[in-house]
C-alpha cells in the first residue's frame, strides 16, 4: 500500500516537472513579432521586433557560417543590400530560422535643377549611367545606392543599369 502511494507521488512529481519544463521552455523562447517568415520587400531598411532575445543573427546562408550579429533592442532597424537572408533570434534558446528577401530596385529619376536636369538614384542598387548627346556617348557616371546624390549631366539621352 505504501509503495503505491510512493509511485503515485513519483508520477505526480514527474508529470508536474514535465509541465513546468514545457512552460519554462515556452516562456524563455524568443518571440519574433516582425518581420514575418519568408518576408519579401524592396525596402533596404528592415524593422525587427523581437522579445525575449539578446542577439539577432543574420547570414546569407542557412548554415550561419559567417553571421552578422546585432544586439536586440526596441525599434531595431537594419539596412541590408538586396538578396536573400536567413536570420534567427538568440536568447536562452534560439528561435527557428526565418528568411527574408530584399528585391533589387533600379529607379533612375530626373530632377529639375536651375538651368538643367540632374539624375538621382532612387533605387536600392548602385547604378552606372551612360549619358548620350544624340548618338554620341559624352559621359559615364556612377550613382551610389539611394543616397539622393544628384549629378548635373548634359545630354539628350540617359541609359542606366545595375553596376
Amino acid at each position: 500500500m505504501e509503495s503505491k502511494n510512493v509511485l503515485k507521488l513519483d508520477l505526480v512529481l514527474i508529470v508536474g516537472s514535465l509541465i513546468l519544463l514545457i512552460f519554462l521552455v515556452g516562456y524563455v523562447s524568443p518571440m519574433v513579432i516582425a518581420p514575418i517568415d519568408d518576408y519579401e520587400t524592396m525596402e533596404s531598411e528592415i524593422l525587427f521586433s523581437i522579445d525575449k532575445a539578446e542577439r539577432l543573427l543574420i547570414d546569407d546562408n542557412v548554415e550561419f557560417t559567417s553571421p552578422e550579429e546585432f544586439a536586440v533592442s526596441d525599434g531595431l532597424k537594419i539596412t541590408l543590400e538586396p538578396g536573400e537572408y536567413y536570420w534567427k533570434a538568440v536568447g536562452v534558446v534560439k528561435s527557428e530560422v526565418r528568411t527574408l528577401t530584399i528585391k533589387s530596385v533600379v529607379d533612375l529619376r530626373l530632377k529639375e535643377m536651375e538651368n538643367s536636369y540632374g539624375v538621382v538614384n532612387a533605387g536600392n542598387v548602385r547604378l552606372n549611367v551612360d549619358v548620350y548627346n544624340g548618338s554620341e556617348l559624352v559621359d559615364k557616371v556612377s550613382l551610389e545606392i539611394g543616397d539622393g546624390e544628384e549629378l548635373n549631366v548634359e545630354g539628350t539621352k540617359l541609359i542606366g543599369g545595375m553596376a
